[in-house]
């Protein structure tokens, strides 16, 4: 990439959390195409190494940074011990819930998806914003995303689902709504440091197992965006990288919504 381009992050780290997800890795690997520095990070450290093994094989940078981002100690220690180039992004990625609906879910549910996406990304920025400001001081800007969703802005319909434990649960539009709302305070607050803080917000994005074994859901799905279709999981990485970067230096209190229209009508 071109070093006058301002979506070139080379020289800096990136890191992404819930990396070796679906969309995660799509993430890291627009992230490191553009010349970042990806630390991968995820609870399983087999797997984040793999991935970076996967980049590292695709003549990128990466490696390995496996934690569990709701350890207070973990998370401590990863950045009192990093030494990774100036950390220019914090993508706020990870997720932990699966289906149900306001009749079916557990309350445990509920804490455990606010607690992955709202409190853990309170954790990473108060330990990351030495290392951002750092990187504000060197290269002028640095960068917080995190990722919402549109069903953190919209409801899911409960129609398009066959069972109640296969529904987009209201506890995942609930956090990822938070989420939202945080990053509004983020960004007001943190703005004055030369920190800009945005949301992601993905649309209809189904994984390939989803897409192979339920392709009448998924053509739902594809009827409610003005695209007519769903997501394609590169398609994440432009988004991305244009939050991560200089390109968006003006950008900031926002949610870019990746949605194919969803939320549009």
């Amino acid at each position: 990439m071109n070093a006058t381009s301002p979506f070139d992050l080379s020289g800096r780290s990136v890191l992404v959390t819930g990396a070796t997800g679906y969309l995660g890795q799509e993430m890291a690997r627009a992230l490191a195409r553009s010349g970042a520095h990806v630390l991968v990070n995820g609870r399983d450290k087999a797997r984040c190494a793999a991935l970076a093994d996967t980049l590292k094989a695709e003549g990128l940078t990466a490696q390995e940074a496996a934690f569990d981002i709701r350890d207070d100690d973990e998370v401590d220690t990863f950045f009192t011990n990093f030494d990774a180039s100036p950390l220019a992004c914090l993508i706020n990625n990870a997720y932990a819930g699966g289906g149900g609906t306001i009749q079916t879910a557990s309350l445990d549910a509920f804490r455990t998806s606010y607690d992955v996406a709202v409190v853990s990304a309170q954790r990473l920025i108060m330990a990351a914003l030495p290392h951002l400001k750092a990187t504000v001081a060197k290269f002028g800007d640095a960068s917080i995303i995190n990722l919402a969703s549109m069903y953190g802005l919209v409801s899911p319909d409960p129609r398009n689902y066959a069972t109640p434990e296969g529904t987009n649960p209201p506890f995942y539009g609930a956090a990822k709504a938070a989420l939202v709302q945080y990053t509004r305070y983020a960004a007001c607050e943190l703005g004055g440091d030369g920190i800009r803080v945005n949301a992601l917000a993905p649309g209809p994005f189904p994984q390939t197992n989803v897409q192979r074994d339920a392709p009448e859901f998924v053509a739902q799905l594809a009827q409610k965006t003005p695209l007519g279709r769903v997501g394609k999981a590169h398609e994440i990485g432009g988004p991305v990288v244009f939050l991560a970067s200089p390109a968006s230096s003006f950008v900031t209190g926002s949610t870019l919504r990746a949605d194919g229209g969803w939320t549009a009508w």
